[in-house]
């Protein structure tokens, strides 16, 4: 019987990967959990025809974030013999499955309910959407037990909430529910619990009925706009765009709206 920690499955445009170890919360204790959330990704990236990402997760929670036994321990992707190991224990670790979530050219959203602490508020931070069930409990709890969000959160929570709100998260390390996740602007809708998967699915079929390759530009668009120069971002769009225009599916959008018929996208 496998243990890979996520389970991935597709249906039309939509990819979703589950977070599926229950004992421990999908707490993310080993190099191998990275990895197996790694290879997902890479799936993903390479099959033209994703155009949506849902993150979910099997169990009581979201996730625990990382494993206090294993960094107690120090083992796993946390705390090794010497700071200097411990350094690049992160960056091969838990930093790499942040950037190639930040890297992914799809659409992502991420389903949460139950408990979504430190690294597992993290990793739905850097999602695109964000869709919560009423049970969901968020905390960047670093603080907590005496560490920093070591994985990149707070980059990616500034970006979410701006300085204020995210200064107040990390510094505090309080939880939040899902009312006040949405009313900061955390998540992008609160949903009764037995909702939530639906919910997110019609969130991501409202995404990957649009062209393909426009959603993955797009998506590239947004990510590059959040660190760059207005000059630069729209040198980067104009380039785009050029690309967007050849595109099969633009010239089906503009004959389907002149028609007045529903488009057909292939992807082309």
């Amino acid at each position: 019987m496998s243990d890979a920690f996520v389970a991935m499955e597709k249906s039309g445009r939509i990819a979703t990967i589950t977070l599926d170890r229950r004992a421990t919360r999908n707490a993310v204790a080993s190099h191998q959990d990275g990895n197996d959330i790694l290879g997902a990704l890479a799936g993903v990236a390479e099959d033209r025809d994703v155009s949506v990402l849902i993150l979910a997760a099997a169990g009581p929670s979201f996730s625990a974030g990382g494993n206090l036994k294993a960094m107690r321990e120090r083992r796993g992707i946390g705390p090794l013999e010497t700071p200097a190991d411990t350094r690049d224990n992160y960056r091969r670790g838990v930093q790499a499955v942040m950037r190639a979530f930040a890297d992914l050219e799809v659409a992502t959203i991420a389903a949460v309910h139950g408990h979504a602490i430190g690294l597992g508020l993290d990793l739905a931070a850097i999602c695109d959407l964000r869709v919560a069930s009423v049970s969901a409990k968020f905390a960047s709890s670093f603080v907590k037990v005496g560490i920093v969000p070591g994985d990149g959160g707070a980059w990616v929570l500034q970006r979410v909430l701006g300085y204020p709100r995210a200064a107040e998260l990390i510094l505090t390390g309080d939880t939040i529910g899902a009312s006040e996740a949405l009313a900061i602007g955390l998540v992008n809708r609160v949903v009764e619990d037995d909702q939530l998967l639906s919910a997110s699915h019609e969130l991501a079929q409202r995404v990957a009925t649009n062209p393909p390759r426009s959603i993955r530009l797009a998506k590239r668009l947004l990510r590059e706009a959040q660190h760059g120069r207005l000059s630069d971002v729209l040198e980067l769009s104009a380039a785009f765009q050029a690309l967007a225009h050849e595109t099969d599916d633009h010239k089906e959008a503009v004959t389907a709206f002149l028609e007045k018929r529903p488009p057909q996208f292939t992807g082309a």
